[in-house]
């Protein structure tokens, strides 16, 4: 009988001295699987946002491809001319060659040169063109023969001949751009001369004059144009 009465005792006494703290072997795994979840929290949100920049890296290439292939479909009514999408470059082929030393457009060289950038600037206010289209720099090249600084000299009179073209004409030209058209010429032309790097096959191939379109980066503003003078072209001096 007195058994009965002292083992329960003894029980309850055992139960109270079992500690109430939290083994270190589960704090841990508590900690590691609070670890986990915050690494992955991490993950996915990076992830997420390489994502994003994947896409819009991927949908600023499908538009700028877009907008070559309709720069592409307008030069296809101009025989002779080829568009390069991979190097973005227009080439004017045969309708834009200059004869030995000379920096001279004839003047139906000029009018076929007037009449395709009034197409293309259309292109360039549209809605692909005035998101991506940066600005169209206008080389001139030069075949091997002679010294480097002269017919570097002579590729940049060439590239400033096709400005001339499209903001000073002669007056005998029957297409000329219009004022609007002469303002956005200014607001996206670029001269450039190449002297003969890039030199063809044929030395009269190398005479040419090239329109390479340069597009604005994913996080690239877009300048201000508001302060650019307006008006007063003045006239051709080369």
């Amino acid at each position: 009988m007195i058994n009965k009465f002292l083992i329960p005792g003894r029980r309850n006494k055992e139960e109270g001295e079992k500690p109430f703290w939290i083994s270190f072997a589960d704090l841990m795994t508590a900690l590691m699987v609070m670890f986990l979840l915050v690494m992955s929290v991490a993950l996915l949100a990076v992830t997420d946002q390489v994502s994003a920049a994947d896409r819009n890296k991927a949908k600023r290439e499908q538009e700028i491809d877009q907008l070559l292939a309709k720069i592409e479909k307008a030069a296809d009514k101009y025989p002779g001319m080829f568009v390069d999408k991979n190097r973005a470059v227009i080439d004017f082929g045969d309708r834009a060659r200059f004869d030995t030393g000379s920096s001279t457009l004839s003047g139906t060289q000029a009018q076929y040169l007037s009449q395709f950038v009034s197409e293309m600037l259309v292109l360039a206010q549209g809605e692909l063109g005035s998101r991506w289209l940066k600005r169209i720099v206008a080389e001139g090249y030069a075949d091997q023969r002679g010294d480097y600084l002269l017919n570097l000299n002579l590729s940049l009179q060439r590239s400033q001949r096709v400005l001339c073209a499209l903001l000073a004409p002669a007056s005998g030209q029957a297409y000329t751009l219009t004022p609007s058209e002469k303002e956005q010429v200014r607001d996206y032309f670029l001269v450039g001369g190449y002297s003969f790097n890039s030199a063809k096959k044929s030395l009269e191939e190398s005479r040419r004059i090239e329109l390479r379109l340069e597009f604005f980066g994913l996080d690239e503003a877009h300048p201000a144009l508001n302060d650019i003078p307006r008006g007063n072209f003045g006239s051709c001096r080369i």
